[in-house]
């Protein structure tokens, strides 16, 4: 998880303090409909309490951060995460809307109105309050699957109807050992009969420690699935604090053995082949290859050393930048697989259309995308990092069936 520098930690705090403030000063006018005085007062000392007691927790996290003991730093600060934009979104929305009317009210002297101006704030308030606490208690762990088929002229014949599940970013650490969790996930993905398992990375947060007793979820799986994964930028302990190279050397090697315990092959700039009725289909794995600050680990051209043009290839590459920077220019890769993006964890879907904020960072966030014959699927992830909810983002297990 990223470790944001003190000043930055202190532009949050005043941000949340202005709006805070502003926000105490609109309450007032809210409180005018409260006739108790004790109400009135419980209320405001619940509020200074609650924004001077957020804004402390930050601080004093930020400062201690180095002593606390590794495993109890990403709990706590996931929760403070989701405990900051539970409130500081709501209240920020409550800010602009009450505002906003208040100024109309003004401009159109609309005085007889004048009570609509609070209720219409406190509504503005609360409905992405409720959303936020729906998004953390409920859609975190609400799985949604998705079936999708994929077209191609040059899939082999013995493989059409191939069942492909893909999976990704499943960042255990966050899950803090809820096996209940995953043992769900599996269960859907064994009802689903594939005949293949994609990974695409970003196992862990940060570190090895995390897979503890994980291996009995995945061993779950169906032996009579072929399984594969790739490494996601998170399972290099690039954004952890090491001794020395060594300690972060030995976590890499404890991560990738974890592959074999519960029986997925680990392709790192590599590919393998199944065999089907004597053709061929090839399941290609780079390592993790992004535009910086993200690192380029993965070596395409290695990758697929060995294989012909005419192979039938799905490649499988945690970043979807990856497809559109390398992939789509210089090979015939029939289908990608990425994830990393999590759609951001939060968007809308009205009908056919989804949008989400991560759209402006990636050209390629979520779901099926295809240049002339080539298909990259984005998958949304199915665990959770930094923000502990999903807002209109539910956790994905992707099916994709291919066809002749």
């Amino acid at each position: 998880m990223k470790s944001y520098p003190l000043s930055v930690i202190i532009l949050l705090c005043l941000a949340i303090l202005l709006v805070d403030a502003v926000s105490f000063y609109w309450l007032q006018s809210v409180l005018q409909w409260v006739t108790v005085d004790f109400y009135k007062h419980l209320i405001n000392g619940l509020f200074v309490f609650f924004s001077i007691g957020l804004v402390t927790a930050i601080l004093v996290l930020k400062v201690r951060l180095d002593h606390i003991d590794v495993k109890r730093k990403q709990v706590l600060i996931s929760s403070l995460y989701g405990l900051t934009v539970s409130s500081f979104i709501p209240k920020f929305i409550f800010v602009v809307f009450i505002t906003i009317l208040s100024l109309t009210n003004k401009m159109f002297s609309v005085t007889e109105s004048l009570w609509i101006i609070p209720v219409f704030g406190v509504v503005a308030g609360i409905l992405p309050f409720l959303a936020i606490v729906y998004a953390v208690f409920k859609a975190v762990y609400y799985f949604k699957t998705y079936h999708i088929t994929v077209h191609h002229d040059d899939l082999p014949n013995a493989f059409d109807g191939l069942r492909v599940v893909h999976i990704s970013d499943l960042h255990l650490g966050s899950l803090n050992y809820r096996y209940k969790v995953l043992d769900r996930a599996i269960q859907i993905i064994n009802n689903l009969k594939p005949d293949v398992v994609c990974f695409t990375g970003d196992l862990v947060n940060n570190y090895a420690w995390e897979l503890n007793g994980w291996e009995n979820c995945f061993l779950k799986l169906s032996p009579d699935i072929k399984k594969y994964a790739v490494l996601g930028n998170h399972d290099y302990g690039d954004y952890s604090s090491w001794h020395s190279e060594e300690d972060k050397q030995k976590n890499f090697e404890t991560l990738k053995q974890f592959y074999d315990k519960i029986q997925f092959k680990l392709l790192m700039n590599e590919w393998d082949v199944i065999i089907k009725n004597n053709e061929k289909l090839h399941v290609v794995g780079v390592e993790n290859w992004g535009i910086p600050p993200f690192k380029q680990y993965g070596d395409l051209k290695q990758s697929i050393d060995g294989l012909q043009a005419s192979d039938f290839k799905i490649l499988m590459s945690h970043d979807p930048t990856h497809w559109s920077e390398e992939v789509v220019a210089d090979t015939n890769i029939a289908l990608t697989l990425a994830g990393h993006t999590h759609g951001m964890q939060a968007g809308l879907r009205i009908k056919n259309k989804t949008w989400s904020p991560i759209k402006y960072k990636y050209k390629h966030w979520a779901g099926l995308y295809k240049e002339t014959n080539q298909y990259l699927y984005v998958n949304r992830g199915l665990g959770w990092l930094g923000f502990p909810g999903r807002l209109g983002m539910r956790p994905e297990i992707t099916l994709l069936t291919l066809k002749k």
